[in-house]
Formats: C-alpha cells, structure tokens, sequence
C-alpha cells in the first residue's frame, strides 16, 4: 500500500475519532446544562407532542427561517436537502451489497450535488453583499463556507470531470471498517477532496456547525409553553426546592 494511502487511513480514523468524540462531548455538555427558565418562542406549543411535532417542522421544513425571510429559508433549505441526498448517496461506499432504495436515491443524490453548491453559493454571496450580515460575519464564517463548497465542487468536478476507481475507492473505505486496509487511487483531486471531508469532520464539533445537534436542545425550541399549568424548575433548582 502506498504512503499516500496509509496516510489518509491514519487521517480518517483520527477525523472519525474527533468527530464521534467531540460531538458526544458537546451533546453531553449541552444535556447537562441546565434551563432555570421557560423561554420558548411563542407562539408555542403547550404539550410535549406539540413540542415534538415544532421540532421537527424546524428541523425538516426551517419553519422558522421561512417566517423570518424567504429568501435565506429557500438558500438554506436547498443547501441542507442537496447535502442529505448527497450523505445518503455516499452511503453506497461503505454497504455492500447496496440496498435498493439507496440505488433509487443515487441518481437524485448526483444532481444535489448542484443544489448544494448553489446553496452555499447564494448563502455566502448574501455575507458579501448585504451589509448587515457582513458585518457580522467572522472569518471562520467565510472559511466554513468555502470549505463546504471546495467539498461540493471537488466532488463533482469527480463525478463529471476527472473521473476516479470508485471500485477501489469503496474498497479503500470499506477496508478501514474492517481493519483490512486496501489501496487508495492515486487521484490528486480524489486526494483532495477526501482531505477536504475530513478537515470538516474535524473542525465539526468545534464550529457553528453545531446548530445541527443544538436546535434540539434550545429552550426556545424544546420547551412547552405550560408555565401555568405546571412549575418549572432546573435539576439543581430542585434539589434546593427539597
């Protein structure tokens, strides 16, 4: 096996292990946090269905997002679909052999690819161009953004471009589930972009990117709107209310 091989192993296995550990480490943290106050966003629902039910409107539709501005709900929304078609398309390079709904999504999973990128273009031309979002943008905003749509673009300058084994690269992947390491293609633009996911998986838990687990743990978002129905108090709050 060649050095360029052995050394993106060694690279997924410690991208993999930051990942799983620092959002377990984040997710744990923000578990533990306590939430002395009721603060959710009203209009709110007032049984833990409906609170349910507000989740998964914001998390599946950006109910939110769509109530506050069309145009960042439809840039949002077109980024995070085209993403999850594209995850749930790669899933066919570590399931052998691979089932038939994810050979049913593939060909939608290629063209969000497109979606994605336009997605995150337009998001990030908005940091540029209106003044108050620029202004409160940070470097490290800029830096995701461009990180998101290099992974996006090197992806499918593979797919219509410059094409790659895909056979040893599903073989690469699979290998290091099992610990039977294989070679990787010497692609540079494979290389690329594999370096480019795994810088993502990376800096992860340690960005903005968090929104993804956190909106489950908003106060704003998980709570029910029953302040008068029942009283509200923290673990430790209670422990002193005993």
């Amino acid at each position: 096996m060649s050095l360029a091989s052995l050394l993106f192993a060694l690279l997924y296995y410690v991208a993999a292990a930051v990942l799983v550990g620092g959002l377990a480490y984040r997710i744990v943290g923000y578990a533990r946090t306590p939430a002395p106050l009721k603060i959710p966003t009203t209009p709110a629902p007032t049984t833990g269905g409906g609170v349910v039910l507000r989740l998964a409107r914001e998390v599946l539709l950006f109910e939110s997002l769509f109530k506050g501005s069309l145009w960042l709900w439809g840039l949002a929304w077109l980024f995070h679909a085209g993403l999850a078609l594209v995850l749930l398309r790669h899933l066919r390079y570590f399931t052998e052999p691979v089932g038939s709904w994810l050979v049913f999504l593939s060909p939608f999973g290629v063209y969000a690819g497109f979606a994605m990128a336009a997605g995150l273009a337009g998001l990030w031309l908005r940091r540029l161009w209106l003044p108050p979002v620029r202004y409160i943008s940070t470097p490290s905003d800029h830096l995701l953004l461009g990180l998101l749509l290099a992974i996006a673009g090197s992806g499918l300058a593979l797919k219509f471009g410059v094409h790659t084994d895909v056979v040893a690269v599903k073989s690469f992947f699979r290998g290091l589930l099992t610990l039977a390491w294989k070679p990787l293609p010497a692609d540079p633009l494979l290389w690329l972009h594999l370096f480019l996911v795994a810088a993502l998986m990376i800096v992860f838990p340690y960005s903005k990117l968090l929104h993804a687990p956190g909106v489950f743990f908003s106060p704003s978002r998980n709570q029910a709107d029953d302040p008068r129905d029942r009283r509200h108090l923290a673990a430790w709050a209670a422990r002193l209310d005993s």
